[in-house]
């Protein structure tokens, strides 16, 4: 199916994104307006002010997040259920490729206990119908103290992905098993996200 409204859209076969098949479609056609291509600022700034510790990136995309705390000496792991994800990935990280693994983030033994586990275009990935699956694996994974930090896409959304979240919900989503610790503007945003984003940090209670 293609988008009338938007003529460099592909046309796209696969409609169910919570379906590896829907992501490796758009990375088989390098139709990732999800990417930003690089590190965020913010997730540069969040690195400096702590001590490294063992990280997890669910949907990891492109993983340029992963690649830079490598390079740093953090342990890391990148996963994404999407085998074109994981092969971009891998292309990416290069001699750090083997921090990367396919698997499903609602399944996956992480090899550490995660102390900050990374959101980036994650939740907003998942249908509404997976949301309460995402707190609860969150909270399995974390221990008390540790970290689920990045950046979250704020307000409603006509469809998805990605699919925004009103604050009201994201509050009431987390905030029985997590506290709200930081939570700033995102002021240089790609376009998709463009003043939708917020970084937050939740610490696990």
């Amino acid at each position: 199916m293609s988008d009338p409204t938007n003529p460099d859209v592909p046309n796209f076969e696969n409609r169910d994104p919570n379906s590896p098949g829907f992501w490796d479609e758009r990375f088989g056609h390098h139709y990732t307006p999800w990417d930003q291509a690089g590190v965020p600022e913010m997730f540069k700034r969040f690195v400096a002010s702590r001590q490294a510790q063992n990280v997890l990136i669910p949907g990891c995309g492109s993983a340029y997040e992963a690649l830079y705390l490598a390079e740093r000496g953090w342990p890391v792991r990148a996963i994404d259920f999407a085998p074109g994800a994981v092969e971009a990935a891998r292309a990416q990280l290069g001699a750090h490729a083997g921090l990367v693994e396919e698997a499903d983030f609602f399944a996956y033994e992480p090899p550490f206990s995660p102390g900050w586990i990374y959101e980036r275009a994650f939740l907003c990935a998942l249908p509404k119908d997976r949301w309460q699956d995402y707190a609860d694996r969150m909270a399995a994974l974390l221990e008390p103290g540790a970290v689920l930090a990045g950046f979250f896409f704020i307000g409603s959304t006509p469809k998805g992905p990605p699919f925004g979240i009103e604050r009201g919900e994201l509050d009431a989503l987390l905030s029985s098993r997590f506290e709200l610790i930081e939570d700033r503007e995102v002021a240089d945003s790609i376009p998709v996200f463009a003043g939708h984003e917020r970084w937050m940090t939740w610490r696990r209670g």
